[in-house]
């Protein structure tokens, strides 16, 4: 399969119309058609059902999608960090989500920076579930994400943290005298319900609790007492006035991992990892 192929592919299979997809790729609508049915009879399967009341995809359509998408993001990582790989300017991309463990990327940064033959670090402060997409479409070389929120499929790892979750509630909240709390607590608390978060799509799941996007707009969230979180301990730096964490006993625990390509063949980075692994 060609990737331009590909691309009408998955344009047609996300919008589930013609015409938009169409649109979308700045293309006619009778060649993309053409494309398509070409692209179904190489592979000799049925990748979308047509019929009066539009377009679905077939089982094999939707195995396609999810390649696909994998696909056209490898190719676009290999042009991102071909072009990066400019001799005269070395550097590494790390991404992270913006308020997350704060205190060991300070101390990663200045552990690599002594390293022998260290190269300039850029990072990126991402949005909440970013950074694997930016790992995987190359605009990053290396990551910091956290489990068993962040999925490492696919990626070379090494744990660098465990620790514990806590309640985020407002100061002066009865609950925040407790030694301790469940999970069952924080979700029946009334009035101050749990928020939403995006999905990788960018859609948000239904519910009572806010949308939000960012830490800082989270716990200012709070801090007014229209929301509460559950949070890695690692948060409490953050919290200023009119906020308080409480410890949470059945919580999971969050590891934090350093993730990279495995195909990386980067001597920058292979210092960074081991500077990483020794904290």
């Amino acid at each position: 399969m060609e990737t331009r192929e590909l691309r009408y592919f998955v344009a047609v299979a996300e919008e589930l119309h013609f015409g938009r997809a169409a649109v979308r790729l700045g293309i006619a609508q009778p060649p993309l058609s053409r494309a398509i049915a070409l692209l179904e009879r190489r592979i000799g399967v049925s990748l979308l059902e047509r019929n009066s009341r539009g377009v679905t995809l077939t089982e094999a359509g939707a195995v396609l999608l999810r390649e696909g998408r994998a696909a056209l993001d490898a190719v676009e990582a290999a042009e991102r960090r071909t072009r990066r790989a400019v001799p005269g300017k070395p550097g590494l991309v790390l991404v992270t989500k913006a308020g997350a463990a704060g205190e060991l990327l300070a101390k990663l940064l200045d552990a690599y920076a002594a390293e022998p033959g260290a190269v300039d670090v850029e990072v990126l402060l991402s949005g909440v579930g970013e950074q694997e997409r930016l790992l995987r479409d190359g605009r990053a070389d290396v990551a910091l994400l956290h489990l068993p929120f962040d999925s490492t499929a696919g990626f070379d790892i090494e744990e660098l943290t465990t620790e514990s979750q806590v309640a985020v509630l407002p100061a002066g909240h009865p609950l925040t005298t407790r030694a301790g709390l469940r999970m069952a607590d924080v979700a029946a608390l009334p009035g101050l319900p749990l928020p939403r978060w995006p999905g990788a799509d960018g859609a948000y799941p239904s519910g009572p609790g806010p949308e939000v996007h960012d830490s800082t707009q989270l716990l200012q969230l709070i801090a007014l007492g229209r929301a509460s979180a559950v949070l890695p301990e690692s948060c409490r730096p953050q919290l200023g006035h009119g906020l308080a964490a409480v410890p949470i006993v059945d919580a999971p625990q969050v590891t934090t991992v350093i993730a990279w390509p495995p195909h990386s063949r980067s001597l920058a980075l292979a210092g960074l990892v081991r500077a990483a692994t020794r904290l």
